[in-house]
């Protein structure tokens, strides 16, 4: 394995050492990412609040119901593998490109397909048809959620100085979860506002109709962001021959450390943000015989406060260091989902305020970005975050619903035990990186 080495993430140039505070310019690119990053995710996730609405229109009729679902969350599974592939050759290009340029296709990439599912015919009006091109729609969300998020994480991270690389990253992280979080209370709203039937006729369509505009109106917005100075530098440096050598390629052969460093960092943040938060009302059904508007509830409380502890570890690595903070906040999460497990099992009662401390240290995902971005050069880094990124996301965060749903059946301790292993691996890297890495700036 190559040795991995701890890149500082913007240009080494007298503008940054002199730049110590986050100006105007900073914050609204700030703003302007974290926006697209919640509308995509928005986006990405609406699907499954309306899984057994769009099982129903389209499908055939006479298909059972499980059979309907399980074809409704395969399509919606698509979408996952269809990241690795997307965020590579996304990757690929902004290396060669230019940041801004694969920052705007991602969520055009994004906003037209989901657009186009709130229009599309259903089974009904034109047969076999339907379901294959809402799974074309998919795939082209999943190619665009895959280059998403690691695009925004190495554009803000190369546009602020370097003491703010944490909470810059950990402020699109947020973006991230506020999205899910939108997803979630639009899914509520539109149950409680309309019936059954409304749903199945037309309304369906309104969260897929309201989430590509917004993407469309998030992507007219970026365009008044700039090239990353660190991009711009870079290609000036750069000679012939390298700019010729695909990244991608660089990254095998030259940092495969920095590769398995990225991949067990968002092992974590899947464990988090999947088990975490996404499933853990239906393991709170499934285990402890909780209803679902509870659940809902303490989970929608738990996200939100995901999302405020996500900006509060960013600042702290930006204080302590990447490598203090990762050991910190681990034994935070152990500690949080640690009594949140124990806590049910005793008395169900301490429901909201255990899974609020737990939904708290959840946001240690914060962190990771940042970890990422240090771990590769320039001008590889986006080819190496989204590699990583997205084939790790693809492998823990495609098989944990399904191996995790089969053991808690068996013993409900399983969710419990597989995040407190989780934060043991977030304090052992935070424990590996202390050592290695130079203290903060000041």
């Amino acid at each position: 394995m190559s040795e991995l080495t701890v890149s500082p993430p913007y240009s080494s140039s007298v503008n940054d050492r002199q730049r110590c505070s986050l100006g105007f310019s900073d914050i609204r690119i700030l703003a302007l990412s974290a926006l697209g990053g919640a509308l995509e995710f928005y986006d990405f996730v609406i699907f499954v609040f309306f899984a057994a609405v769009m099982g129903a229109l389209f499908f055939p009729a006479e298909v059972p119901e499980w059979m309907r679902l399980v074809q409704t969350f395969g399509i919606f599974a698509a979408g996952y593998l269809a990241r690795p592939l997307g965020g590579i050759v996304m990757a690929h290009f902004g290396d060669l490109l230019g940041r801004k340029r694969m920052f705007m296709f991602s969520i055009l990439l994004m906003a037209l397909p989901t657009l186009v599912i709130g229009l599309l015919p259903t089974y009904a009006t034109i047969g076999v048809a339907a379901p294959l091109l809402l799974l074309l729609m998919r795939l082209c969300q999943g190619a665009a959620i895959g280059g998403e998020a690691p695009g925004a994480w190495v554009f803000v991270t190369e546009h602020v100085p370097s003491r703010h690389t944490g909470i810059a990253c950990a402020s699109l992280t947020m973006g991230l979860i506020v999205g899910i979080l939108l997803g979630s209370l639009v899914a509520s709203a539109l149950t409680h506002a309309y019936s059954d039937e409304q749903l199945m006729a037309w309304a369906w369509r309104i969260p897929f109709l309201l989430g590509g505009v917004l993407g469309l109106v998030t992507l007219y917005l970026r365009r008044y962001l700039h090239e990353t100075p660190v991009f711009a530098e870079m290609k000036q440096q750069q000679s012939a021959s390298a700019a010729q050598e695909m990244p991608v390629k660089q990254v095998f052969r030259q940092h495969r450390g920095s590769v398995v460093l990225s991949m067990l960092v968002t092992w974590i943040l899947t464990g988090a943000v999947v088990v975490g938060l996404l499933m853990m009302p239906t393991l709170l059904q499934m285990s402890f015989g909780i209803a679902r508007s509870t659940s809902l509830a303490a989970n929608s409380i738990a996200i939100g406060l995901s999302a405020l502890g996500c900006m509060l570890s960013g600042w702290l690595a930006d204080r302590i260091g990447f490598g203090r903070a990762l050991l910190l906040c681990g034994l935070g999460f152990i500690a949080g989902f640690g009594a949140m497990g124990i806590a049910l099992h005793l008395d169900t009662g301490w429901l909201y305020p255990s899974y609020a401390v737990a939904g708290f240290f959840g946001g240690i995902v914060g962190i990771v970005p940042g970890v990422m971005v240090r771990a590769f050069p320039p001008q590889v880094r986006f080819s190496g975050v989204s590699f990583s990124y997205n084939l790790a996301y693809a492998v823990f965060g495609g098989l944990t619903p399904l191996i995790i749903s089969l053991l808690a059946a068996r013993w409900d301790y399983m969710p419990t035990v597989y995040l407190i292993l989780l934060g043991l691996m977030a304090c052992a890297i935070g424990g590996w990186l202390l050592v290695r890495e130079s203290p903060p700036a000041r």
